[in-house]
């Protein structure tokens, strides 16, 4: 199959047609010998010139970095961490974003309403037709759906943890890791900058959307639109581990009470303070450790990205 692969690749090359980066992420499930040579033949199909490279994942962004130097596009294969990877060396160009969705989950695909199918995604990509996004960012780092402060830090670093013990799926990690937290979970004190003046808030969770985001019922999760230019703002109320699992109830059978149970604002910026030392802060599921304050911002229409008009 590399043969088959690298002889496409080559035929293409003299061809002189579009030349296209492909990065697969080697640990999203998606480097496999047959599913490369679908992506490859889907490619060549419409007279593209794809570079396929197969990155672990700590080098996505200079491979990134030297393929938005030399190609027409680059297309990122696998789940949102990697994509907003490659969306952070590409926003502010005019090198545009083609997504393969190869990952767990796809909430990144999903809202642009592009087909989880191999062969579909790679006919929008062909199509050529790129829409302008907005971006979030949070102290320079770069998201494309949310951040977070508190509980899914929290939840991500034990689910992984789990995963690395027991070798669990993503999905059934994540429950053991919540059933776990309503034991033991964080909640801050947080003084939060918006719009002129600053409120402290104790808070289990702070949610932070690039555009907004629906927070109940069979939307749950979803944004209607990406290029509004507006940061949303949730902020969990103070309450026990338990009354959190209500709230999560409620959310999923479209019961949640606004103004009863979050705090919401719809923002271009943001400042969060917190006087305790760093803060575990996720961003589209990669957590890392920041110095506040944190200064959150949107980008509007920053990243440009293949997509279908009509969808």
């Amino acid at each position: 199959m590399d043969v088959l692969v690298n002889e496409v690749a080559a035929l293409q090359r003299r061809s002189g047609a579009p030349r296209v980066a492909v990065l697969i992420n080697e640990s999203a499930g998606s480097a496999e010998p047959a599913l490369r040579g679908r992506i490859v033949a889907a490619f060549a199909t419409h007279r593209i010139d794809a570079d396929l490279q197969v990155v672990a994942g700590d080098g996505m962004k200079a491979a990134a970095e030297r393929a938005a130097a030399s190609s027409d596009a680059v297309v990122v294969g696998g789940g949102d961490g990697s994509i907003r990877t490659v969306a952070s060396v590409l926003v502010g160009s005019s090198v545009p974003l083609g997504v393969l969705p190869l990952g767990t989950f796809n909430h990144f695909a999903k809202d642009l309403r592009l087909p989880l199918d191999v062969e579909a995604a790679v006919a929008v990509i062909a199509r050529g037709q790129t829409s302008a996004i907005d971006v979030g960012e949070v102290s320079g780092r770069v998201f494309i759906n949310n951040s977070s402060i508190g509980l899914y830090p929290f939840l991500v670093l034990d689910r992984e943890r789990e995963r690395r013990r027991s070798g669990l799926p993503k999905r059934l990690a994540m429950v053991l890791a919540g059933l776990r937290a309503l034991r033991r979970f964080p909640r801050h004190r947080l003084v939060i900058h918006a719009d002129g003046e600053a409120r402290t808030y104790r808070s289990p969770c702070v949610f932070i959307g690039n555009n907004d985001y629906c927070v109940s019922g069979l939307s749950l999760g979803t944004r209607a639109c990406l290029d509004d230019g507006r940061l949303c703002l949730f902020i969990a109320r103070r309450q026990s581990a338990f009354g959190l699992f209500i709230l999560a109830l409620r959310c999923l059978v479209g019961l949640l009470d606004e103004e009863r149970d979050l705090r919401s604002l719809s923002v271009t910026a943001v400042d969060i303070t917190y006087r305790h030392g760093s803060l575990l802060v996720a961003c589209d599921g990669e957590v890392e450790r920041l110095a506040p304050p944190l200064h959150y911002r949107i980008r509007p229409k920053a990243l440009r990205v293949f997509a279908d008009p009509s969808s």
